[in-house]
């Protein structure tokens, strides 16, 4: 298959799949109203990560007004909430409030159950391979584009 074929193939792959990845993956967020980037931050405090917003911000290589844009709501909905550090006064940490909790949990269970579901369907096999690939597409065509985005010829 000559490159303009493929090339061809991978738009259409994309228009019909990958495009829309980010949709199944966040569906069962939309009924609590926050978004997969907001529970993974609720999912990091459950597992007992003691974070700041600079922490946080950091870790998700973000702007830590885009974080604190994204946690207001988390907060506004009393799900996470922040607590100043008994060490350092100057720190205030984030955690998770008992809703919080409880819905991370549930969400979670929702989410292994459809990846679960996803598994039954393509297999294990196919689910390690379609991993490993995506692994190497992120390694070594992602992060090698953001270190030189140059075109390479």
């Amino acid at each position: 298959m000559d490159k303009q074929a493929m090339l061809e193939q991978y738009i259409s792959l994309y228009m019909t799949t990958f495009k829309y990845i980010g949709d199944l993956v966040s569906e069962p967020m939309k009924e609590y109203g926050i978004s997969f980037e907001q529970f993974l931050m609720m999912r990091d405090l459950a597992n007992g990560q003691q974070l700041a917003v600079s922490e946080l911000a950091k870790k998700r290589g973000v702007t830590k007004g885009a974080i604190s844009r994204q946690l207001k709501i988390l907060m506004n909905q009393n799900y996470v909430l922040q607590a100043r550090s008994e060490v350092d006064r100057r720190i205030f940490y984030l955690h998770l409030t008992s809703t919080g909790e409880a819905l991370t949990v549930k969400i979670n269970a929702v989410i292994l159950q459809r990846f679960s579901n996803w598994l039954d369907i393509i297999g294990e096999h196919d689910a390690n391979e379609l991993r490993r690939i995506m692994d190497r597409v992120g390694h070594d065509i992602i992060e090698q584009e953001q270190d030189d985005p140059t075109p390479k010829n």
